[in-house]
């Protein structure tokens, strides 16, 4: 796929050094230095390029994964604080099995500030019931209404409403990603 379709960071793929000669090669050279300087540069190009992809830890300690979401709209010349792309992390709540047509509760551990500067970008999770080898997605939308199944978050607690016995599904990860500020 030519580089101009692509979106998202790429690594370089066609820097071509010569570097058959290099032990011949004066190292006070301009063409030692510039070597050098292309060698930088493309070390540069990689680690800039590399800090950007999203990261695939999921952890259940926050965790800053890679992605980052447009400067604060409310910053600007006059704020005190310089408008920046603003870092995401990542927890991870290992949830456990799903209720009996109730809502189930668990303690997500993050710390929100008073100022409740904090804003989720996504919030997801999945569940297995490994007897009957079946899998859901969390939220669950159903024609059925029953059947539906509801994840929401609050300051203290991650929630999951099921509107039929779920219990079965006893392995359920969800995934919090949110922005500090």
């Amino acid at each position: 796929m030519p580089i101009e379709t692509r979106y998202g960071p790429f690594v370089p793929t066609t820097n071509i050094y010569d570097i058959e000669n290099l032990k011949d090669i004066n190292i006070n050279s301009a063409e030692f230095k510039d070597f050098l300087v292309r060698i930088r540069q493309t070390i540069n190009s990689m680690s800039l390029l590399l800090n950007a992809k999203d990261d695939g830890t999921y952890t259940t300690t926050e965790f800053i994964n890679g992605q980052t979401f447009f400067p604060d709209p409310t910053l600007d010349a006059t704020t005190a604080k310089v408008p920046a792309p603003r870092q995401v992390f990542r927890k991870v709540i290992s949830f456990g099995a799903l209720p009996n047509t109730a809502t189930k509760t668990a303690a997500h551990g993050i710390t929100f500030p008073a100022s409740n500067t904090y804003s989720f970008t996504r919030i997801y999770g999945t569940t297995t019931d490994q007897t009957a080898g079946s899998y859901l997605p969390i939220p669950y939308a159903s024609a059925t209404v029953a059947n539906t199944i509801e994840l929401s978050v609050d300051n203290t607690n991650v929630s999951i409403t099921t509107g039929i016995d779920r219990t079965a599904y006893t392995i359920t990860y969800v995934v919090l990603e949110f922005i500090k500020e």
